[in-house]
Formats: structure tokens, sequence, C-alpha cells
């Protein structure tokens, strides 16, 4: 039991880290609303699989090698900033113009867009590399880090799946282009800022 309870403990944290605003529930919000569930899911699922990718770094002991050189966390940080500025950039410009020029065009682009969204953010990693210890128990290997990073990843797709339904409810009253313009604008926006925080952490 004493084993366990560190686990237990981490899921209520952990919820409240998936709830949180950021760049992830942008993009499925975005996708959702004016692309519609298929293409959000297969976000959603670019952006578990990228998570789950830097859950084994961490696990594996490649998140400290990554945190502990200066040259290349800073140049996936640079990556992952100059990235989301694209999309960002992609979204104001091309505002309003129909789901093939916005942030799913099909289902590849989607899932792409979702899976890089998370590879290049090495905040994923170092998430990972400093929350997950403290709910480890004693003498615990790799593969109780990978498990809470598939805690996490489990309640983040719960959580998605949630907002791609109230989304959907909504999807009729985006059809305006003038909204949808106005929404491309918003998210573009905050894409930049999101990337320019990355830039300058």
């Amino acid at each position: 039991m004493t084993a366990i309870a560190p686990i237990i403990a981490f899921v209520p944290v952990a919820a409240l880290l998936t709830i949180t605003p950021g760049t992830d529930t942008m993009l499925v919000l975005r996708t959702a609303g004016l692309a519609g569930a298929g293409p959000a899911a297969r976000a959603a699922l670019g952006i578990a699989l990228g998570c789950l990718a830097w859950g084994l770094a961490v696990a594996t002991g490649l998140g400290a090698l990554l945190v502990a050189s200066p040259v290349i966390f800073g140049w996936v940080r640079l990556l992952g900033a100059v990235y989301l500025g694209w999309i960002g950039i992609g979204l104001i410009v091309r505002a309003g113009r129909g789901v093939p020029a916005g942030m799913a065009g099909a289902a590849g682009t989607a899932f792409r867009r979702g899976l890089l969204t998370n590879l290049l953010n090495p905040k994923i990693g170092v998430f990972y590399l400093t929350l997950l210890p403290q709910f480890l128990p004693p003498g615990a290997g790799a593969g109780a880090g990978l498990m809470l990073a598939g805690i996490h990843i489990v309640l983040t797709l719960i959580w998605f799946a949630l907002l791609i339904g109230a989304a959907a409810r909504i999807a009729p009253a985006l059809a305006d282009r003038r909204l949808a313009r106005a929404i491309d604008r918003a998210c573009g926006a905050v894409f930049i800022g999101f990337g320019v925080r990355i830039a300058l952490a």
C-alpha cells in the first residue's frame, strides 16, 4: 500500500496539470471547432504520442541528458519556438480560408502538428523529469516512471475527448466565415505568444 500511495497521489496532480490551458488544448479545441471531431482526435493522438516519447526519454535517462546539455536543450527549445510561431503566423495569414489552410486540413496534418507541438517542446521533458520522481516509490525503476507518464497520457486523452465533444456541439455556430477568421487570428496570436515564451524561457 505504501508503494501505491505515491502513484495514487500523482493522479489529481496530473489531472490538474492536464486541464491547465496550453498549446495542446488550443490545438485540439481549434481543430475540433473548425475541422471536426475526426481531425481533432488525430491531433490528440499526435499529442499523446509526443508525451509518450518524452516519457520514454525520461524513463531511460535521455531526458536528464537533454536538460544537462545547454546546447541540445537550446536547439530543441529554439525549434519548438520557431514551429509554434510558424503555426501562429500561418493561422493569421490564412485566417478563415477554410479547413485545408488551417490547423487540420487533413488527418495527417492534424496528427503531425499534434506530435511536433509536443516533441519540440522541451518543457514537456522538464515537466516529466522534475515531477515524476516525486511520486515514485523508493527504488522504483524506469518502468514505474513510464507508468506515471502513461497515467498522464490517459488523463490527457480523456480530457481531449471531453473537449472534442463540447466543441462538436458548437461547431455549427462556427461555420460563419467572419467568426472562423477571428478564431484563426486569435489562435494564431496565442501560438505566437507560446513560441515567444518558450524562446525566452
